[in-house]
């Protein structure tokens, strides 16, 4: 698909695939500040100002930034685990692979440290036991005053 993007001289198209690459990838090594970043970026210029603050658009732009991981992923938002729903989860195309299974949780106006209590007190992981050993928790927050992102990244139980 990369290639074709790339023959028919659609730039743009071909450097947000390889964005999307890199922030699955840099989500999988655990680069908290760098999945930060890559989403900030992607929210900043895929977003409109009159929807900017508003948490669905922040869902609608999570989706957005890991379209590529939908090649080796199925990819779930509102996911029903545990006692919740998680905005976000990545489960691999072939469970047999080693790729972990990501659960996303975001927090507008509030705190990664809050997004990832939530994954543990509402049991999320516990949809995900087959996982055991290959889950990532990703908490995302966004700081509507100054148009921050931040990230953490854990490994579920």
């Amino acid at each position: 698909m990369a290639n074709a993007v790339k023959k028919n001289e659609w730039k743009g198209v071909t450097e947000a695939l390889l964005q999307s690459r890199q922030l699955l990838l840099d989500t999988i090594n655990g680069n908290a500040d760098a999945v930060a970043r890559g989403i900030e970026d992607v929210h900043d210029n895929n977003t409109s100002v009159l929807s900017y603050n508003n948490e669905n658009s922040l869902a609608c732009v999570i989706s957005l930034a890991y379209y590529y991981a939908r090649i080796d992923y199925h990819i779930h938002r509102e996911y029903p685990t545990g006692k919740g729903f998680a905005d976000l989860v990545m489960i691999p195309r072939k469970p047999d692979d080693g790729r972990p299974a990501i659960v996303v949780e975001l927090k507008y106006g509030d705190t990664v440290d809050t997004a990832l209590s939530q994954i543990r007190q509402k049991k999320y992981p516990a949809r995900l036991a087959e996982y055991a050993g290959r889950l990532l928790l990703v908490g995302i927050s966004y700081d509507k005053r100054n148009k921050h992102h931040t990230c953490q990244i854990d490994f579920g139980d």
